[in-house]
């Protein structure tokens, strides 16, 4: 049903630079870049991306209260290697690897902070 999340940034190289490597740990990639900096990161065309771009009315990005993008992983090693990814490039521990409750949902999440301070999660259930 979500075609694509945006997150806005303050420093659109950085946030480029972030991003690229970043998701090259998820097989994910720069799918679309636009001339005004709307920059849109997936593994194709017509799947569900996360894009990042400075805010249309030219005002300072800041992240929501209460707003978060959960990124699905494939596996455990997967979120593990996004959350230590993530870190390596800057970003803020939000809440290390490992299983949130109900335990019996098996619910593996990791979570940070981008260099703008906008929270994410990876996860994995199962």
């Amino acid at each position: 049903m979500i075609g694509y999340t945006t997150l806005g940034t303050n420093d659109l190289e950085k946030a480029r630079g972030f991003y690229d490597a970043l998701f090259e740990t998820v097989g994910a990639k720069r799918l679309m870049q636009m001339e005004e900096g709307f920059t849109g990161y997936g593994t194709e065309m017509g799947q569900p991306m996360l894009c990042i771009t400075p805010p249309y009315d030219g005002e300072k990005a800041v992240p929501g209260n209460g707003t978060m993008t959960a990124l699905q992983a494939d596996s455990r090693e997967q979120v593990d290697a996004l959350h230590a990814k993530a870190l390596e490039l800057g970003a803020a521990d939000e809440g290390a690897p490992g299983i949130r409750e109900p335990e019996e949902m098996g619910f593996y999440a990791a979570y940070f902070r981008d260099l703008d301070g906008n929270k994410l999660c990876a996860f994995k259930v199962g």
